[in-house]
């Protein structure tokens, strides 16, 4: 039973570790796409100017970036509710832990 225990919560913490690299990962990306946005805005802020710019090239870089925020958003979502079915598991595996500690101590004392 405890080596089961320890193997689950081995693997929950294996599934932690990548939920956290992958929220990592989505940060550069987040950053990446803010650098892309800002960009559209200083192109935007041109246009508006008056000064000459593909206003097609402005539209299919905002697209971009909006498409590409809402994939990082889902996954991001996706990665923030895999984290947080990880810390419920091993508060289970801790009690349960704790449990089997307190049992041992009893038949210790009976003994």
């Amino acid at each position: 039973f405890v080596q089961r225990t320890e193997w689950s919560l081995h693997l929950m913490t294996q599934r932690a570790l990548e939920a956290e690299n992958n929220v990592e990962k989505l940060k550069q990306e987040i950053f990446i796409l803010q650098g892309q946005l800002e960009s559209s805005k200083v192109e935007n802020d041109n246009l508006r100017a008056g000064q000459m710019t593909d206003l097609g090239a402005v539209k299919h870089i905002i697209d971009f970036a909006l498409q590409s925020l809402h994939k990082i958003i889902t996954g991001t979502n996706w990665s923030i509710r895999q984290l947080t079915s990880g810390a419920e598991s091993l508060h289970i595996v801790a009690e349960v832990l704790k449990s089997t500690g307190k049992i041992s101590e009893v038949e210790e004392e009976k003994e």
